[in-house]
């Protein structure tokens, strides 16, 4: 029951809709009518400014992160089984960015994912994020297209997890799943950078 009820609050943190509650209170605005319409980081940035972007990025990465590094310690697992701990935190990180695509707060309408998987892998896996992050920013800037490398780093991130670790199978299928889910989150973006009209960040 206790980690019911922690899967529960995950999800209900990740919900917190980081951007929205920023526009309206800085510009008094409500995001879903500016520039892409998205409430993640990339649209504030747009919308808000690089600093007001920036801070939406890092506020909604602390969805993920806080929850998966820190929920399992709550009820510290047990001996083996779906309920280890490391299937817990594995769990709540899932939890926290389905909160955050399906926020409860906007009728079950978010953010793309990105920012909050970041988090949970800043918890779980920080070498390999490091790595895929390194990547994903080089070409961000040098395309300036941050679908580009949202989904670039979708792909990436499970295979740096066979080569750096760590190599644990729910860890990898987890990736898989986050993956397909920012993917297809990302799938107007795909259109419109096969059609060439995709907003660049700057």
């Amino acid at each position: 029951m206790a980690f019911l009820a922690l899967l529960l609050i995950a999800y209900l943190i990740g919900s917190i809709p980081t951007s929205f509650i920023l526009g309206k209170i800085l510009r008094g605005i409500d995001l879903r009518e500016h520039g892409s319409r998205n409430v993640g980081a990339t649209n504030a940035m747009r919308v808000l400014g690089k600093p007001v972007g920036i801070a939406v990025l890092i506020l909604d990465a602390a969805k993920g992160f806080f929850p998966t590094l820190l929920f399992p310690l709550i009820t510290g697992g047990s001996a083996s089984g779906f309920l280890s701990q490391e299937n817990q935190a594995l769990c709540i990180g899932l939890a926290a960015v389905i909160g955050h695509m399906f926020t409860i707060c906007l009728k079950f309408k978010g953010g793309k994912g990105v920012a909050t998987t970041i988090g949970v892998y800043l918890a779980l896996a920080p070498k390999a994020l490091l790595l895929t992050f390194s990547i994903c920013l080089i070409l961000i800037a040098s395309t300036r297209y941050v679908s580009l490398g949202s989904l670039t780093g979708a792909i990436l991130l499970p295979i740096f997890l066979l080569l750096v670790g760590p190599r644990s199978l729910p860890l990898v299928m987890l990736t898989v799943l986050l993956g397909g889910l920012v993917v297809w989150r990302h799938r107007e973006n795909i259109k419109r950078l096969a059609q060439g009209t995709e907003s660049k960040i700057f």
